[in-house]
């Protein structure tokens, strides 16, 4: 009769973990808990970038503030204009005033930058003009082409030119004590005064 060989025995010990018929795999090894990354150490000859300290303010850098939007440049003088004195009569004052302004216009002034005013009788230009009516009388004026003249009753209205020519060529003295500080007042550079000298200068003395 033949033998039957015997069939190995494996003990359980020997294969392992059994393999549960359910799922056919073996139980997984628990992975050991990692314990804390120790940090990387610097690379060698690459050195981390460096943040420059913040530049100290001087005690008086911090002291000083910052001038504010409310402050305004100073506001530059008044120029007072210069005053010239042509000695003359009251009937010679308005002939001495036309030579003064042919003076003034052969030096390099335009017509329209001189307003003559007199105290007396109007100028015959501002008489003829006035012929027309005020209102072309005053377009003349507003235009600023021309010399105009005007009488010292309406020099109020006058505006202002950088030079004033006044012919003292009568009227009382209350009137060229009025007219003078108005043609002061009217006058940018220059102000040229023909008249007696002696009322001329008695009404510049009392503050004009």
């Amino acid at each position: 009769m033949p033998l039957i060989p015997e069939e190995p025995q494996i003990h359980e010990s020997a294969q392992g973990p059994r393999v549960t018929p359910a799922s056919g795999r073996t139980a997984p090894t628990p992975r050991p808990v990692p314990g804390p990354r120790p940090a990387a150490p610097p690379r060698p000859g690459r050195p981390g970038p460096v943040r420059p300290m913040p530049a100290q303010r001087t005690p008086r850098e911090q002291a000083v503030p910052a001038p504010g939007p409310s402050a305004k440049p100073a506001a530059p003088a008044a120029v007072t204009p210069q005053i010239q004195l042509v000695p003359a009569s009251a009937d010679g004052a308005l002939d001495a005033a036309e030579e003064a302004v042919d003076l003034l216009l052969e030096s390099g002034r335009a017509p329209g930058e001189v307003l003559v005013i007199t105290t007396g009788e109007p100028h015959p230009w501002a008489a003829h003009e006035l012929s027309f009516g005020e209102a072309a009388y005053w377009a003349q004026h507003d235009a600023g082409d021309d010399v105009f003249y005007a009488d010292a009753a309406v020099v109020r209205r006058a505006a202002s030119r950088p030079v004033v020519v006044v012919a003292v060529n009568g009227g009382s003295g209350d009137v060229a004590a009025t007219a003078l500080p108005l043609a002061l007042g009217r006058a940018g550079a220059l102000l040229i005064v023909c008249g007696d000298p002696q009322q001329i200068n008695s009404v510049l003395a009392a503050g004009v």
